[in-house]
């Protein structure tokens, strides 16, 4: 954290939504590797690393479908089936914190701005993460998909309940923002009219962030986007 930040800054945002895949944590090798023995479970070529920008970021229950051709009840199904290794390995081995993202979530809450997750995964594996690298107790939500990424599982709907959740905890919702790195988060934020900061150090492609209100490539520039000095 930064000397006396806590004293000395403030934000243009009432609160700060984040994604977690790829904005907070690097879960990528897990993923590869559950992924690859889901698809070949199910007779399908496995995904290779330079193919993770099709699978990390939305819900795995869309990306089956849409990668690799499964109709929604077969996508259930493979979803169930990955989700199963999930557990079974569980859902925090291989994963880290991108460096520095953490003491940026740390400094927010220091300085008082209510923050919460609004993560495409599912909410149980968001708090188990969370939970694991000592991170929360820095939200007042945490806000993931339902464990079938049916029930709850568009970024959109994701994004609309962590607002309500805040509101719901006496939190002022009027000038949110979302920090995310796919187009799935800019999306899910401008039909909730929640502007969005796009991070360049997920798996997305350079396009992803068009309609994002700033783009960064670190956590210095993404901070002094969230917090004002003086």
């Amino acid at each position: 954290m930064h000397p006396d930040s806590s004293d000395s800054a403030r934000s243009p945002w009432t609160c700060i939504l984040w994604d977690v895949d790829g904005t907070i944590v690097d879960g990528s090798d897990a993923i590869l590797r559950r992924l690859a023995i889901t698809l070949e479970h199910f007779g399908l070529p496995a995904a290779k690393r330079e193919e993770l920008a099709h699978w990390i970021g939305p819900p795995m229950f869309e990306s089956f479908q849409q990668n690799v051709g499964l109709s929604p009840d077969q996508a259930a199904e493979a979803v169930a089936y990955y989700r199963g290794l999930s557990k079974a390995e569980g859902y925090t081995i291989g994963a880290r914190v991108y460096p520095g993202v953490g003491e940026l979530i740390a400094e927010l809450h220091a300085c008082g701005i209510p923050q919460a997750t609004a993560s495409s995964k599912p909410e149980n594996q968001v708090v188990a993460l969370m939970d694991h690298f000592g991170l929360e107790d820095y939200f007042v939500t945490i806000t993931g998909a339902s464990p079938d990424e049916r029930t709850l599982g568009a970024k959109a709907d994701i994004v609309r309940e962590a607002l309500r959740r805040l509101a719901a905890a006496g939190v002022d919702t009027t000038r949110p923002v979302l920090i995310g790195d796919r187009h799935h988060d800019v999306d899910g934020g401008a039909q909730n009219d929640v502007p969005v900061i796009f991070v360049r150090w997920g798996f997305s492609w350079p396009y992803e962030a068009d309609g994002a209100q700033a783009a960064v490539d670190d956590v210095d520039q993404l901070r002094d986007l969230l917090l004002v000095r003086g």
